[in-house]
Order: C-alpha cells, then sequence, then structure tokens
C-alpha cells in the first residue's frame, strides 16, 4: 500500500512541475510576443509584417490553404516551422481586431504555406495590412494534465497496475520466449527484439542505439501482433517519427490509418490520412455531389431580395431547408466512412496529443507501440498508453532528450522519461546490437562512453570511407578533431538572442570542406555524397547558413548538404558530418555543450567522415570532451588549425 501512496504522490507532484514547465513555456511566449510590439516581435521571429497571399486554394477537409511571403525583412531568422499554430491577422483597422487561426503547412526563409481553419477567407484578408503570428500552443499541457489526473486515482484497474509496474513496485510478466521466431531480414538482436515484445504481457523495451535499425525492428514485431491483435496504436513525439512509421508500415503492406492535421502530416503521406481515404473512397462522389447541390440552394436563397412577398418567403426557407438536408446528408455519410476507417486499419498512428481524437475517443487497444520514448516527458506518454493493456516503448536514453524549458522543472526530474524509469527495471528492455550506418573509429567512441561496447559495426559499413586512395589523408581518415586552441576564434553572443556565433570556426569549417571536395574530385571517386553542418548554436547556424549561400559546391559530386541544429539532424544520417561546438572562452564556459546526449547524436549522424572542430583549451575540462580529445590523440585523428596552413 505504501509503495502505491509513494507513486501516487510521484505523479502528483509531476502534475506540479508540469505546471511550472506551462508557466515558463508561456513566460518565454510572453516575453517574445505579448509585451513586445511589432517591430520587436519580428526580430524575435515570431511575427511576419506585412504579408501578402501568392495563392489561395481549398484543400482536404475543405480548409483554405494559402501561399504567404514576407515584403521585408527577408534575412532575419525566425521560429515559424511546420505544425506550429498560427492567426493571420489585418492592421488595417487599428481599432477592431481581425484575426484567423490555422496551422503551417510548410515553411522556408521567406515563403510559408498555411491551412486556415475556415473554408472560405474574409473579406478583410484582402484588404492588405496583413501579418503572422506564431500562437501560444495550450493543448498539450492540457491533455497531458487531464491524462495525469487520470493516473493519480487510478484504481483497482489496468491504469493503477501499469502505474506500479513503471515504477517498479510490481513486476511486468513475460511469457515464455518463442526461440523458433525467426524473421530472415532481421539479424539476431534484432530477432531478439521481437521475440521479448511477442511474450512481453505488460511492458517491454527496445533500446536502439544510432543505425541499430529500431524502426525496421519495430515495423517486423508489429507486423507477427497483427497475426492476434486486429488492431494497434502507434505513436511517437514528432509529426516525423510518425510519418517515418506511416511509411515503412505500409510498405510492408500493414493497413495504416494516419491520424493528425493535414499541416502536420508530410505531402507523401496524405492518401493515408482520414481525409486523405475519405477522398479516395467510393461514396466520395455522392458527398461532393450533396455538397455541390448545398452551394446551389444556398446561392438561389440568396438572391432573394430583403424586402420580399409570402410566396418568396416561403421559397427561399425551402431552399435553405434543402441546403441544409444536403449538408447533414453529406455529413452522415462521411461520419459513416470514417467509422468505417477507424474501424478497418490495422494500425492508427499519431502522435500522442492527437490520440484524443474525437474518433478514438472511446476505442481500447491491447498494445500501443511508442517510438522515439526516449523524447517524451512521462505524461506526453501516458495520454496513448490510457487506451491500452500494455506498451511497447522503443527509443535511446543516451540520445536527445525531451525539451524542457525551465530550469527548476528540469533539475526537479521533469525530463525523465517513461523509458528511462522502465529500463532500470531488471529484464524489461532488449538493447540492439548490430549497427549499419557508420565506419567503426565513428561508432568507437559513444560505443565505449555510453554502451559498454556492446556495438558492432556491420561489414558493409564497418571500414567505409570515402576514398581508399591512402595518399590521400583527408579522404581516408574517418575522424577529425580540428583543434583551434591558440587561433583568437573567439565566441561572440548576440544581445538580442543571447545565442552565440563563431566566425573563425565558421570560415575554418568551409575552408575545410572545399579542401575536401576539390581532393574528392582530384581522387576520380564519382560517388555523389551528403554533407551536413551541425552546430547546438542558432546563431552559428545562422552564420553558416550564410555562408553556404556564399559556397559554389555544383562542380562537385555533392547530392544534398544542409546545415541543422542537432535537433533537426535527429534519425537522419549523411555521408560527411562537420560539427562546430562554438565556444571559446577563457573561462572554459561551454554552457550547453555540457548536455552530453544532444553530442551523441550529433558524433553519430557520420557515415564515413566526421569532422569535429572546437577549442580544446575551452572544451576540454569537461570528462566527455576530456575522453574525446584523448580517443582522437590516440588514434591519430587529432589535428590543429594550423596544420591546414589557414590564416588565423
Amino acid at each position: 500500500m505504501k509503495h502505491m501512496e509513494r507513486s501516487i504522490e510521484r505523479i502528483k507532484k509531476l502534475k506540479e512541475l508540469l505546471l511550472i514547465e506551462r508557466e515558463e513555456d508561456f513566460a518565454q511566449y510572453r516575453e517574445q510576443f505579448l509585451r513586445a510590439g511589432i517591430e520587436q516581435r519580428k526580430k524575435n521571429g515570431v511575427t511576419w509584417y506585412p504579408i501578402q497571399i501568392l495563392s489561395e486554394e481549398l484543400g482536404y477537409a475543405d480548409f483554405i490553404h494559402i501561399e504567404i511571403e514576407r515584403t521585408n525583412n527577408l534575412d532575419m531568422p525566425h521560429q515559424f516551422s511546420s505544425g506550429k499554430n498560427v492567426t493571420l491577422f489585418s492592421n488595417k483597422n487599428p481599432d477592431e481586431l481581425q484575426e484567423i487561426s490555422g496551422t503551417i503547412k510548410q515553411s522556408g526563409k521567406n515563403k510559408m504555406k498555411i491551412i486556415l481553419h475556415t473554408d472560405e477567407l474574409p473579406e478583410w484578408c484582402y484588404e492588405g495590412k496583413l501579418g503572422v503570428n506564431i500562437q501560444f500552443d495550450d493543448n498539450s499541457y492540457i491533455e497531458m494534465q487531464k491524462a495525469l489526473d487520470e493516473v493519480v486515482s487510478a484504481k483497482h484497474n489496468r491504469v493503477a497496475e501499469l502505474r506500479e509496474m513503471i515504477d517498479g513496485n510490481e513486476k511486468p510478466s513475460f511469457d515464455t520466449v518463442n526461440e523458433s521466431i525467426v524473421i530472415p531480414q532481421l539479424n539476431l538482436s534484432q530477432n531478439r527484439a521481437v521475440r521479448h515484445i511477442l511474450a512481453a504481457n505488460d511492458i517491454a523495451v527496445v533500446h536502439g542505439p544510432p543505425g541499430t535499425g529500431k524502426t525496421t525492428t519495430i515495423v517486423q514485431a508489429i507486423r507477427l501482433v497483427l497475426q492476434t491483435e486486429k488492431q494497434i496504436l502507434v505513436c511517437a513525439p514528432t509529426n516525423t517519427a510518425v510519418d517515418l512509421l506511416t511509411e515503412k508500415l505500409m510498405e510492408q503492406g500493414v493497413s495504416v490509418l494516419r491520424v493528425g492535421h493535414p499541416a502536420r502530416v508530410s505531402e507523401e503521406l496524405q492518401r493515408t490520412t482520414v481525409d486523405g481515404q475519405i477522398q479516395s473512397h467510393t461514396n466520395y462522389k455522392e458527398i461532393k455531389n450533396l455538397r455541390r447541390n448545398a452551394e446551389e440552394y444556398f446561392k438561389m436563397a440568396s438572391k432573394f431580395k430583403r424586402v420580399f412577398g409570402k410566396d418568396d418567403a416561403r421559397q427561399r426557407a425551402l431552399y435553405y431547408t434543402e441546403a441544409r438536408n444536403c449538408i447533414k446528408e453529406s455529413r452522415l455519410l462521411e461520419d459513416f466512412i470514417v467509422d468505417s476507417l477507424f474501424e478497418q486499419a490495422q494500425v492508427i498512428c499519431c502522435t500522442p496529443v492527437t490520440s484524443t481524437n474525437r474518433a478514438l475517443a472511446k476505442k481500447k487497444f491491447n498494445t500501443l507501440f511508442f517510438d522515439e520514448a526516449s523524447q517524451a516527458l512521462e505524461a506526453m506518454s501516458w495520454i496513448p498508453l490510457l487506451k491500452c493493456n500494455r506498451v511497447i516503448l522503443s527509443g535511446d536514453h543516451f540520445q536527445l532528450p525531451p525539451v524542457v524549458k525551465s530550469i527548476k522543472a528540469k533539475q526537479e526530474g521533469l525530463d525523465k522519461t517513461m523509458l528511462d524509469r522502465c529500463i532500470q527495471h531488471e529484464s524489461i528492455s532488449s538493447l540492439l546490437t548490430h549497427q549499419y550506418r557508420m565506419h567503426h573509429q565513428i561508432m568507437a567512441f559513444s560505443n565505449a562512453y555510453f554502451y559498454n561496447n556492446q556495438l558492432e559495426a556491420d561489414a558493409t559499413v564497418k571500414d567505409s570511407v570515402l576514398s581508399r586512395n591512402e595518399e590521400i589523408e583527408i579522404l581516408n581518415l574517418p575522424i577529425e578533431l580540428i583543434d583551434t586552441a591558440g587561433c583568437s576564434f573567439d565566441e561572440i553572443q548576440n544581445p538580442e538572442s543571447l545565442s552565440l556565433s563563431n566566425k573563425g570556426e565558421a570560415d575554418l569549417l568551409f575552408k575545410h570542406l572545399e579542401l575536401l571536395l576539390q581532393q574528392y574530385i582530384s581522387s576520380g571517386e564519382t560517388f555523389r555524397m551528403s554533407i551536413g553542418i551541425i552546430s547546438p548554436y542558432k546563431e552559428q547556424i545562422e552564420l553558416l547558413k550564410e555562408k553556404l549561400s556564399e559556397f559554389d559546391y555544383a562542380p562537385y559530386p555533392v547530392k544534398d548538404l544542409a546545415v541543422k541544429t542537432i535537433d533537426g539532424f535527429q534519425g537522419e544520417e549523411r555521408d560527411v558530418i562537420y560539427i562546430s561546438l562554438v565556444r571559446s572562452n577563457t573561462d572554459s564556459e561551454i554552457g550547453f555543450l555540457s548536455d552530453i546526449r544532444r553530442m551523441n547524436v550529433a558524433l553519430t549522424r557520420a557515415k564515413k567522415k566526421l569532422v569535429v572542430i572546437m577549442d580544446t583549451a575551452t572544451v576540454g575540462n569537461h570528462p566527455f570532451y576530456k575522453s574525446f580529445i584523448e580517443y582522437c590523440e590516440a588514434n591519430g585523428f587529432y589535428k590543429s588549425a594550423w596544420e591546414y596552413n589557414y590564416e588565423v
């Protein structure tokens, strides 16, 4: 009984921390937005003004899709990204607030596609003086608090049992593992993980370090579970991760319903959404005809003048009645199709918050597969779990943790995930040990530091470098740590954003990249390589993007060159990865570089070549970076910036 009281108290504490986090999140939003004038908001990257509407069209679910473009501040960084909620507003009439809400479908440097929550644009949209603001999204906090309330009040039911197991007060049970299950396309550790999942009655964890084929394993497990279960709920904390799972499941011939706002689902997967499947349904023509008829009746009714006789009034009322009947009939038909879609799909894929969708309200599932669980707050994981009897968590607790903005909430454990809790319990997790991404020496440091040297590189990637020509060291060396100590490459802080940049490192990075590409061409290699440039600091990202726009890589065999933050590269890989660590100061201050889980993600994106640029005098006092520097020195990967004869 005491155990139960302790776990309930812990969840109550979690609720308090969530409130602190929400307050901090809103305070940051208010600081950037509500208290600032329009010019300051533009600088903060939360407002575009003025804008012009380039195009409009009626899209999925009869929402208006618009493309907008900002007409000034074209080089100013912004915080608009796909999936965020926004409001389109007009400044034409200062006495009257005119705005309409929407969701970003796609966001570029100066253009944006928005799905507005309406089927027609208001008149004021055509009168100019338009802008767009980012909205504060409270919905996820509301849903997380509701879920935790249910967990706290749970007694003598499945939710209470799962709560006690997650807290380690009760032991999850497993059936006897069926060793005869072997999926030919999976390796030994992946097959072991699938058998572990199939044997779990309550909770199982698949721990998938970088490049070990976690998604592939999960998809095969789902396929086998579907042999005994009619329908499965599959979640992940980001829309990108949900889209990837949807895609992989479809490749296996599984029928998937992707639930989510059309703006948050990738273009290629629109056909898997509720709206996409309605539009391809055999009865959709009938719905369209009914809507067209309703439109015609409304038009006919609106032709009557304001002053008219009894017969005219009767006729107008008749048209309105007919229009409403058509709409009612089309909605009934649509509801029937939606119900059948939710009934027939083998897998329903969504983010945790979307699992509260009206159509899923009364649905119950036996199994929840929750991917990338290391990135989801525990409260977020509970939202879909309340609908299920057992949960399979997959992720890597040595990679990106959930984003927590409040220092106090983080210090008191809000960022400790359900996966973090479960993985501590005995015999609950299965580790994937065979990685298919990177050269064994790129893997080796993280392998030793985080994974107890349990990982092994597949023969197909183990020794893969850019060129086997031993005379061209820059191409056959899998790692280079380029040390800028003593080069006076000082970090610079932007007084407004407080983010940091380092021009010296940015220049060095592009000079090295140019040399690498020139040597690659002269070596006779023709393979088109992909390149990623990473920095933990947004200010440095902007500087690197600026330099990339001036850098001509067209003559070289490059198929993809992207500059992103570490979070932006989560789940991705490139042949070559450059990392600019930025920090260079006399006080050895490294800020959030001390988040070593985030750095683990950065170091494990490269397949054939990893180049890390750092000031070892600043960064090298931290035990993680000290170990990395020692690893590079011991293996001949350490270089000084002076070795490349750079002007420093």
